[in-house]
């Protein structure tokens, strides 16, 4: 007999005690724990605001509704005693389309034989078999509670058929427990400079989003258009509380550098310009096309309002390595040179099938040569950074982040690239930067917990991780892969949380391949946090970042008047701390504060906060302040200030006072 879920999920803030917990009757709980445990909802064994039951189950579902939320898998008793009746005929399901993507494709590796049934009017259908537009997911609220119906079970991994199934439970009325602030997102403004800048960083920072790295080559050099909108774009994310960091992709530099500097283009193996894919790299080992590169970069960071910088995939293609001559970097005059000087040999005869230093008849050459080509990229990597810091004389503010494909899970990328992440350690934390690690596209065809094995590379390395992040590539992807080609839905949200309980912060890869239906769900997939009723109205908090949970009215951390809050969150920062009601209003409100907040203590006409951040920190004021002292010091054009605007403040560690108007 096919399996029935009916998933009960509360949809009242004030009852959040329960929706913070599942159970699962008669069933393989495994998936539910995959499933529920990516947006922080544990498992218990009483009391549960979930409850995941078997179609045949002998229990009153419509009576356990009122209150909580259920799940159905096929059709039973259960079903029937709810109005979902099941047919004589079956339909074989092997592709769904569900309402709110309707465009995406969604396949199941094997099709599965399932009754037709016929649903209760009240029941909203959330997804349908493609063909025979059966439901197969579906479902009403119910009291304080909600009913939600599914086909089939959701699969051994909670992956494999059902991706929007949190997204059905979240529109059914679940709260989930908690919601990060600090995830990292990427934006190329090729595809989204006629989009309203302020809509888009509204909604960024309600999905969790930090820092947004913006692609800075379209701003090499001065454009009206370009600029403007990245000026408004800046100005956007920073009344939004978000920073905003220069993402660079050298060796590409600019589309007008490539086309005014022919005679510094790279060159591949095979002689040709090195035009590959969108990047068109420039050769920044003659000492010429260096010099302007770095001049054009300080100009770049000078011009714009910048909160750090980005240098990312800075090494050479491509990812088959020595065997495409045709992508294979760098080859120009001057690495051939440098090379024959220290290898006794012309690298480009490695792949000149009628030389005797031919790569197959010359394996060592061939391994002298790609040693020397990621001691290269180590070299380019500290050449740069260092520029950046000689940048940063006169912006001391600015944060840097160098993103580097992974070889430790994926050896062979040293190789291909040339990116030898152990080399790269010791730079990063002599700028004190962050190590942003990117996994390679041969592996985005595995599971979430890759990302787990991925840390414990990491932790080989070195023992102090809090510089080191994790970057996922939400994209099309080329492996044969199920239910979606793109990490979507629940399979996106384990990704998410799995790598942000191993890594210290999570980038995406890139904001506009984001689904608008993941949003929703994104950040509390990616909060490390525990939220765990200890009583009515009392919440234990233990995260790792800073963390929202849902609150209304007034609120004390840790038994202290908080003032960091929105209408319907409290921002509780890392660590362990005790949420509970407080008895009277804060003189001054924040809605937001992007930082790490150590400490908060509220006066009788002030705000203290304590806080870190390795660039500015930005708060969003929501009353209005007489003036803003910074370590007892006022803050120029801080005052005063009207509510619902933000405040840019120094960088490292300081006390900040916001003194009610």
């Amino acid at each position: 007999m096919p399996f029935v879920a009916l998933l009960l999920l509360t949809a009242q803030v004030a009852s959040a005690s329960s929706t913070n917990t599942f159970s699962v009757q008669d069933l393989d709980p495994a998936p539910w724990r995959k499933i529920f445990g990516a947006v922080g909802i544990s498992e218990t064994g009483k009391d549960p605001g979930v409850l995941v039951v078997r179609a045949d189950a002998k229990v009153d579902v419509a009576q356990i509704a009122q209150g909580r939320i259920v799940l159905l898998i096929g059709t039973g008793p259960a079903a029937e005693s709810i109005g979902i009746h099941a047919k004589a005929e079956t339909v074989a399901v092997r592709q769904i389309v569900d309402a709110r993507a309707p465009k995406m494709q969604i396949i199941w590796e094997q099709p599965i034989s399932v009754p037709q049934v016929d649903l209760p009017g009240d029941f909203t259908a959330f997804a349908k078999e493609k063909w025979k537009s059966m439901p197969v997911l579906a479902g009403k609220r119910s009291g304080k509670g909600a009913l939600l119906w599914m086909a089939t079970d959701p699969g051994t991994s909670g992956i494999e058929r059902y991706p929007y199934l949190l997204q059905a439970a979240v529109d059914l009325g679940l709260t989930l427990p908690a919601q990060t602030t600090s995830l990292w997102a990427f934006f190329d403004s090729a595809y989204r400079i006629r989009a309203d800048a302020d809509y888009l960083a509204s909604r960024w920072r309600s999905s969790g989003i930090a820092a947004l790295h913006v692609a800075a080559w379209h701003n090499m050099e001065p454009d009206t258009t370009q600029d403007e909108y990245l000026r408004k774009l800046i100005e956007a994310c920073h009344r939004n509380a978000i920073l905003v960091y220069a993402w660079v992709e050298l060796p590409h530099v600019s589309e007008k550098f490539w086309a005014n500097h022919p005679e510094w283009r790279e060159q591949t193996a095979l002689g040709q310009d090195a035009q590959l894919d969108w990047r068109k790299l420039m050769n920044l080992q003659n000492p010429d096309c260096r010099a302007a590169v770095e001049k054009e970069l300080s100009a770049l960071i000078k011009r714009f309002d910048w909160d750090g910088v980005n240098m990312a995939e800075l090494y050479f293609e491509s990812l088959e390595g020595a065997s495409n001559p045709a992508r294979f970097t760098p080859m120009n005059t001057d690495v051939r040179a440098d090379f024959q000087r220290v290898g006794g040999f012309d690298p480009k005869l490695l792949f000149d099938a009628t030389s005797a230093y031919a790569a197959k008849s010359n394996p060592d050459g061939l391994r002298r040569f790609l040693d020397y080509r990621a001691d290269l990229a180590s070299r380019m990597q500290t050449d740069w950074l260092g520029a950046i810091e000689r940048i940063k004389v006169g912006k001391p503010y600015l944060d840097i982040a160098l993103t580097h494909i992974d070889d430790r899970f994926e050896p062979g990328i040293r190789d291909a690239l040339g990116a030898d992440v152990a080399r790269s350690l010791p730079v990063v934390k002599a700028t004190r930067s962050t190590l942003l690690v990117e996994d390679p596209a041969t592996l985005w065809a595995l599971g979430p917990e890759r990302y787990g094995k991925l840390a414990g590379k990491y932790a080989e390395l070195t023992p102090d991780r809090d510089h080191i992040a994790v970057d996922i590539n939400v994209v099309e992807r080329y492996q044969e892969v199920y239910p979606t080609k793109k990490q979507t839905g629940v399979e996106l949200a384990e990704l998410v949380h799995e790598a942000a309980s191993s890594f210290s912060r999570v980038a995406l890869y890139f904001e506009s391949s984001l689904e608008n239906v993941d949003l929703p769900v994104l950040s509390s997939a990616a909060a490390a946090a525990t939220v765990t009723p200890t009583s009515v109205d009392e919440f234990q908090i233990n995260a790792k970042a800073a963390t929202r949970v849902p609150w209304q009215g007034a609120a004390d951390v840790d038994g202290r008047l908080w003032p960091i809050q929105d209408a319907t969150t409290v921002m509780v920062p890392a660590g362990k701390h005790t949420l509970s009601p407080g008895v009277e209003k804060s003189p001054v409100t924040l809605l937001d504060f992007n930082a790490d907040v150590q400490s908060a203590s509220v006066g009788k006409d002030r705000v203290e906060i304590s806080y870190a951040s390795a660039s500015r920190a930005v708060a969003l004021l929501g009353s209005a302040v007489s003036r803003v002292e910074v370590d007892g010091v006022l803050l120029p054009n801080a005052a005063p200030l009207d509510g619902k605007c933000s405040v840019l403040l120094p960088a490292g560690q300081h006390l900040v006072s916001f003194i009610a108007r």
